[in-house]
Order: C-alpha cells, then sequence, then structure tokens
C-alpha cells in the first residue's frame, strides 16, 4: 500500500524519535511546572493532581469496559506496584522543587541502574559481568554528582536521597511490571495504576490540602495532562522505532532541563553534575544496548528452533 500523495513515509527510527524529543519536551514543561508551583503546592498535593489527570484520561476506557478493565488474578502486586508508584512519584517532585532541574534530572535516570538487582533478586535473570560493571560504574556516577562529604554544591542531602529513593521505587514498579504483563493486558495495569494511584495519593494530598487559585489550577491540570502526554510518547516512541535507537535520544532530557532550569530559575549545572550525569548516561546506555543484543540473539534462537 503506498503512501497518499504528498505525505512523505518516516523511517521508524526517525518516526520515534519524533516521538522521544515530543516526551522529552513534554517531561521539561511538567517538571517546570512542578518546580513554579512548588512554593505553594507540596509535593503530595501535586502528586494527588497529577493521578488525578491520569485518571480522568483513563476514565472513558473504564466507563467502556467496565469490569474487565480491573480483571486480575494478582491484586497483591498490583497494589505494591501503585503504592511504590506513589511515594516514588512524590519523592520525585519533592527533588524537582527543591534541586536543580538539570541534577534532579540527571539523578533520576539511575532507575535503569537499579533494575540490574531487581531483575537478578525478583525476576531471577542471569546477569553477566558486562551488566554488573556497568550498574557500578553508574553508581560512581551518581558518587561524583552527589560529592557525600562535600563542603560546597549539589552535595547528598534530603532532595538528592528522596530522587535516588524515587528512581529505586520506580525500579521497582517497573520490574513488576515485567511480572504482570506475563498475564495481564497493558490496558488492565494502566486503570489499576491510575484508579489506586488516586486512591494511594489522595492522603498525603490531605494533609496539606489548599483549594487552588483558578489560574493555579490550569497550570497543576496542565502539569497533570503533560505527565500523562510525557508517558504516551515515550511508549508510542520505543514501540515504533528500535529500542537501542530510542535510549540515547531520551537523554536529551537532559539539555532541555537544563536550558529550562537556565533560563526560568537562573540554575546552572556545576562541573560534576555534568561528569557524574555523564557516567551515568554512558553506563545505562551500555546496560540498554546489552539487552538489546541478549533479546536479539534470544529470538534468533527461538528463530532457529523453529
Amino acid at each position: 500500500m503506498t503512501e497518499p500523495e504528498g505525505k512523505v513515509a518516516l523511517a521508524p527510527n526517525v518516526e520515534g524519535a519524533l516521538w522521544m524529543v515530543a516526551s522529552a519536551l513534554g517531561f521539561t514543561v511538567m517538571t517546570t511546572l512542578i518546580k513554579y508551583l512548588g512554593d505553594d503546592y507540596p509535593a503530595a498535593l501535586q502528586t494527588f493532581y497529577r493521578q488525578l489527570a491520569g485518571f480522568l484520561v483513563l476514565l472513558p476506557v473504564i466507563i467502556r469496559l467496565k469490569g474487565a478493565a480491573f480483571a486480575t488474578t494478582r491484586p497483591g502486586i498490583l497494589l505494591f506496584r501503585s503504592s511504590a508508584g506513589t511515594l516514588g512519584m512524590i519523592l520525585s517532585f519533592y527533588a524537582f522543587q527543591k534541586m536543580p532541574l538539570a541534577d534532579a534530572n540527571a539523578l533520576s535516570f539511575t532507575r535503569t541502574l537499579w533494575l540490574v538487582p531487581l531483575a537478578a533478586i525478583v525476576v531471577k535473570e542471569t546477569i553477566g559481568p558486562m551488566r554488573i560493571a556497568a550498574a557500578l560504574a553508574g553508581f560512581v556516577g551518581v558518587l561524583i554528582m552527589v560529592r557525600p562529604g562535600s563542603a560546597g554544591g549539589f552535595a547528598i542531602g534530603l532532595p538528592a536521597l528522596a530522587m535516588l529513593a524515587s528512581s529505586f521505587l520506580f525500579a521497582m514498579t517497573i520490574t513488576g511490571m515485567k511480572i504482570m504483563t506475563r498475564d495481564h493486558s497493558p490496558t488492565v495495569l494502566l486503570v489499576w495504576s491510575a484508579t489506586l494511584g488516586l486512591v494511594f495519593g489522595l492522603p498525603g494530598a490531605l494533609f496539606v490540602w489548599r483549594w487552588p487559585e483558578l489560574p493555579d489550577l490550569g497550570l497543576l491540570a496542565l502539569m497533570g495532562v503533560m505527565g500523562t502526554v510525557t508517558q504516551a510518547c515515550y511508549i508510542k516512541g520505543m514501540s515504533i522505532g528500535d529500542a537501542a535507537a530510542m535510549a540515547p535520544i531520551d537523554y536529551i532530557r537532559l539539555v532541555f532541563t537544563a536550558l529550562a532550569g537556565f533560563a526560568l530559575f537562573h540554575e546552572v549545572p556545576t562541573v560534576w553534575t555534568l561528569a557524574g550525569a555523564a557516567v551515568v548516561v554512558a553506563s545505562t546506555l551500555l546496560i540498554t544496548f546489552r539487552e538489546q543484543q541478549l533479546s536479539r540473539a534470544a529470538k534468533a534462537a527461538m528463530a532457529e528452533d523453529l
């Protein structure tokens, strides 16, 4: 089937890359709003609005599918995933509010490093020396950024610890998703995540509740919608393009958030942040490429057996 006249067909990796860039832009808008609204709306309250936006987006799907949208045989794992994800979101929002955007964003990429030990412990995957070495190198990059014991710059503190803990919790939710996707559809997982995320996000919001003024309500709604758009664009990009080719493009978030931090909040990344981020990016890319190679080898072996 030919393309309509006047329409240029894009290569899958090019189209995927455009979706990934859109995801990075959406992420930058979301985190900028998180920081801008942080003085008046604490992380727990912002998390509630983020979860509410995600739930409203999926509400038509829930109404259409009714009980099928919640069909599961393992509610315990779903409860754990949502509670860990909600707490991880609160911690990450707190870090984005209190740290320079570039620093917090760089630390957020450590979730890929946490997946290595979790894959070995929880999923029982065989972890080779290359993945172990890459993960260890990545955590060295974290130490370069946070520089425990340093007298100046962004030495380790509560916001940095919050982002590291958030990355670990998000890695746990990803590991749980790997288990659940064996017998659950993505729609069911999204519906459970959005619904339980809203429920778990409400108690923390009530402790710091305040009714937003109309302009702030619009910004909070935009922040929540951009979070959903960011996730949708990321999934779309990864599904269209080759994962190994898409992963490096995701790191353009570091550039976008650094520019937003400099232009809007007068934040200048330190040389330690840049050096540590480079090590983290290199190690996570190595892990991603290694995963891609193993996946291709496994598919080739299955094809030969058939």
